[in-house]
């Protein structure tokens, strides 16, 4: 059994709540505690039940600590964090330091980290010696092609010390993307030579729910897409890009619309985008919207079609264009996925230059470096911001790759003035945005 004992900062009664963890699902639990007091910090202990006694003749536990929600009308200022991309391509846990990106994540003490995407690589080793010359705690089997694969990865990354203060600190919201089961997989793509015929997109969604704190609704147990509202400044949009998208390598045309959305989470965006009346639309997207991912032969993963047949983009500037009849503003989308930062500020329609919005994209926290200025032009992007090596060669040693891990880092003020850093993984901000919300 997993038992979890709550209590608030600001006194009153503990509240206490067991649940029953097995090896079907890897041993994690899941504890629900409803009805919480808004903007209040709560902090915990959990333990299970046959955890070894220490030296008082106590049960072992883990003490973690988080804050609720604003409630809606709340003018209370908020600071959010996020990346993606951890164990990719050979730069995996070093030996000595864990992932330290996560330590200096948890000393801006944010109200809500956003792991946005590939926060294991299912399909990617991780050797004695890094991408990067540094020694590394060697990873588990890859690629993953059952279940207890699947959850060998999260185990990973997971017993990192430093992901595990962060986790115990602050409010945690979970994205997949592709390498959380395959490079650029779909409903479409899932399988692969070594396990042909196997359906993996069931097991590794099984493995990614089994490791986030989240609970689908009863009557749709696998959906992610899901929006969060956190005072009167903000509003969480946090979509699936993986579950329900058309093959990459079907061509996009005016007849035949791709989608990456599917019809029913698209409708779900752009009315509760229409309807929201908090001061910014923040769209969690793991993957970026101009910049190419994949290629034309396989297709394209990202919105992106790069001047090609594939992609998505047809789907991406009908949202925008009903955002604009509807008159949405405030809208900023936060994408990762590319392994280098880089910022645009768009005016997608010539015939209403009153509506724009940002994309701000980051990464990697802890994975290959690689940087490209590859740009699709569709949406009219103006970049503000790029960040990266020459290229990615120039990497010499695993200290110079920490300068190029990033995170993104937006605080929005008691008036709802919204800015965005972009923070190395040594701690150093390298960009900063202020941005005033539009009437």
């Amino acid at each position: 059994m997993l038992a979890v004992l709550l209590r608030s900062q600001q006194g009153g009664p503990e509240q206490s709540r067991r649940v029953p963890v097995d090896a079907g699902h890897d041993f994690t639990g899941k504890v629900l505690f409803d009805e919480l007091a808004p903007a209040t910090a709560y902090a915990y202990r959990a333990w299970c039940d046959d955890g070894a006694a220490n030296q008082d003749g106590e049960i072992d536990a883990a003490h973690g600590r988080f804050r609720t929600a604003p409630s809606p009308a709340d003018r209370r200022s908020v600071r959010f964090v996020w990346g993606g991309d951890v164990a990719g391509q050979n730069a995996c846990r070093d030996e000595k330091e864990g992932y330290t990106v996560f330590d200096r994540i948890a000393e801006l003490s944010p109200d809500i980290f956003i792991g946005l995407g590939d926060m294991i690589y299912a399909d990617d080793a991780c050797a004695p010696i890094g991408r990067y010359g540094n020694r590394q705690v060697v990873g588990p089997k890859s690629p993953s092609v059952d279940l207890p694969g699947f959850w060998a990865h999260w185990r990973y990354n997971r017993t990192d010390p430093a992901s595990q203060r962060l986790l115990a600190s602050t409010a945690y919201y979970a994205v997949w993307d592709d390498h959380e089961i395959m490079n650029d997989f779909g409903s479409h793509r899932d399988t692969l030579p070594i396990a042909p015929g196997r359906h993996l997109l069931p097991i590794g969604l099984q493995a990614f729910l089994d490791y986030q704190p989240m609970m689908p609704p009863r009557q749709a147990p696998t959906r992610l897409y899901r929006r969060i509202r956190w005072g009167r400044q903000l509003e969480l949009f946090f979509l699936d890009t993986r579950q329900y998208r058309d093959a990459n390598v079907l061509p996009d045309t005016g007849l035949q619309p791709k989608t990456m959305l599917g019809a029913t989470q698209r409708r779900w965006l752009i009315d509760g985008l229409v309807r929201s009346d908090a001061t910014w639309k923040v769209i969690v997207c793991s993957v970026p919207l101009s910049i190419p991912t994949g290629n034309d032969k396989k297709g394209h993963d990202g919105w992106a079609a790069d001047h090609q047949q594939t992609g998505f983009e047809r789907e991406l500037v009908s949202i925008l264009r009903e955002l604009d009849r509807q008159h949405v503003r405030n809208q900023v989308w936060i994408t990762t996925d590319v392994h280098f930062a880089t910022v645009f500020r768009y005016t997608p329609f010539a015939d209403d230059p009153a509506f724009r919005f940002h994309e701000f994209i980051t990464g990697p926290l802890n994975a290959g470096v690689f940087p490209r200025r590859d740009l699709d032009t569709t949406l009219h992007p103006d970049r503000l911001f790029f960040n990266g090596p020459g290229s990615a060669e120039e990497i010499e040693n695993f200290d110079q790759a920490k300068t190029w891990f990033n995170f993104g880092v937006v605080d929005i003020d008691k008036e709802g003035e919204l800015t965005l850093r972009i923070v190395n993984g040594v701690g150093k901000t390298v960009y900063r945005l202020a941005l005033a919300p539009q009437p």
